[in-house]
């Protein structure tokens, strides 16, 4: 079997995680990046992941719920692309833009594999 990584960057969803109470009184905005495995050996849309399922699945994950830890988010989002089916491995990594800009750091993102 011969399978293709797909990547996904830049996903923007707003969504309210973290565990300091000023993190829990609005919405922030997290940048996902998705590498997708499937099974390359087909043309047909519907034996593969669409792009457009992967992202909304994605952003809904971010949108919808709520998690203390950027960790658990990331492993949220791999485990909800994976369930999609069609996918043989997915590394989900989740940016939580200026998170922690008051200690001099830009970004801080957790990243997560489910094979």
């Amino acid at each position: 079997m011969t399978t293709a990584r797909l990547r996904l960057e830049g996903i923007r969803a707003s969504g309210i995680h973290g565990v300091n109470p000023e993190e829990r009184e609005r919405a922030q905005e997290f940048v996902i990046g998705l590498e997708v495995v499937v099974d390359a050996t087909s043309d047909a849309l519907q034996d593969t992941a669409d792009y457009r399922g992967i992202s909304e699945c994605a952003r809904e994950v971010v949108e919808g719920n709520s998690y203390g830890l950027l960790e658990t988010l990331a492993d949220a989002v791999a485990r909800a692309v994976f369930d999609l089916g069609a996918v043989k491995e997915v590394t989900a990594r989740v940016h939580k833009l200026g998170a922690a800009a008051s200690l001099g750091i830009d970004d801080v993102s957790a990243e997560v594999t489910i094979r």
